[in-house]
């Protein structure tokens, strides 16, 4: 297949971008390495070095690679950064996935278009219950939880537009290798980091907030599974197991050897308090489930920063 990444310089796009050339597929990668990293792009893969808010140049690329999958990585992903200032998250969320579905609408092979979408448990918000199914109801906290739940929107609408099959997957927090340790965003790399340079990390809150936290290697097998399964399927990917802040700071520093208590800070607006995914219509789509449990993978992060 001809598929385009989008955001594939960033820490789970590369990894998406290269099982799909690993695959024998032909993958063009658009990032305008803002947050991504040149060295992350797959060799194998044609790069495109652009910014998803430009209509013209999305309307360039697609026209000339002609793709048959679209997997949508490329977004704003901080829920802080989100709270300082909502404008970029919404205008590069939104604004930037219009762009990329009327481009490839008007520009795709005309057989079996699919567009796959990372969006994200934010748009629950904080739920009455979890794990969360996707029936719970949406109720976003944060600017970016409100975009990727508007994004799903978009997407839905076009789909009917342009004859579009699409797979929207709503993400836990994902962690792994090139996550970014001096980034505002992914809690093992950061905590990580700074313990293995004797920093003490720290928390927001009290430090029972609580994620679900899946290894970026399980998301892949789903991107993988979603090029011929789901159709038109909204998805969340979990282990329906929540872990605290403090739980993942513990296992971190167990690993690492490191003795000091990590810092306090209040709890920040915005961010859900509890949150956790069931992953039953994953399995039943796609047979998935995650595989690499929360100790095991912060043990693979540690020993790749």
């Amino acid at each position: 297949m001809k598929i385009i990444v989008t955001g594939g310089a960033g820490f789970i796009a590369s990894h998406i971008a290269d099982a799909y050339v690993k695959a024998g597929h032909r993958v063009a990668i658009i990032d305008n390495l803002a947050t991504g990293f040149k060295k992350n792009v797959n060799p194998k893969a044609k790069f495109y070095r652009a910014d998803i808010r430009d209509h013209a140049v999305m309307e360039k690329i697609f026209k000339k690679e002609k793709p048959e999958i679209v997997n949508h990585h490329a977004a704003i992903a901080d829920i802080a950064k989100a709270l300082r200032d909502p404008r970029p998250t919404l205008e590069v969320n939104l604004l930037g996935t219009t762009n990329v579905l009327l481009a490839f609408g008007q520009h795709g092979r005309d057989r079996n278009k699919k567009f796959i979408f990372a969006s994200s448990g934010a748009v629950y918000g904080t739920p009455k219950r979890i794990p969360v199914t996707e029936k719970t109801p949406t109720q976003p906290e944060s600017a970016y939880g409100l975009s990727k739940l508007l994004g799903e929107e978009i997407i839905e609408f076009y789909s009917r537009q342009f004859g579009l099959d699409y797979c929207l997957f709503r993400y836990p927090n994902v962690y792994g290798p090139r996550q970014n340790p001096k980034g505002e965003a992914g809690v093992t790399a950061i905590f990580g980091g700074l313990m293995k340079n004797g920093q003490r990390p720290t928390i927001y809150g009290d430090g029972s907030k609580t994620r679900d936290y899946v290894y970026i290697e399980d998301v892949v097998k789903a991107n993988s599974s979603a090029l011929n399964r789901g159709e038109k399927e909204i998805i969340n990917l979990g282990s329906a197991r929540p872990t605290s802040d403090r739980a993942i700071f513990d296992t971190i520093a167990a690993e690492i050897g490191f003795s000091e208590e990590p810092i306090y800070a209040p709890h920040r607006k915005g961010e859900a308090y509890k949150i956790a995914l069931s992953a039953r219509r994953a399995k039943k789509i796609f047979g998935w489930k995650p595989t690499i449990g929360v100790k095991e993978g912060i043990h693979r992060v540690l020993r790749a920063l």
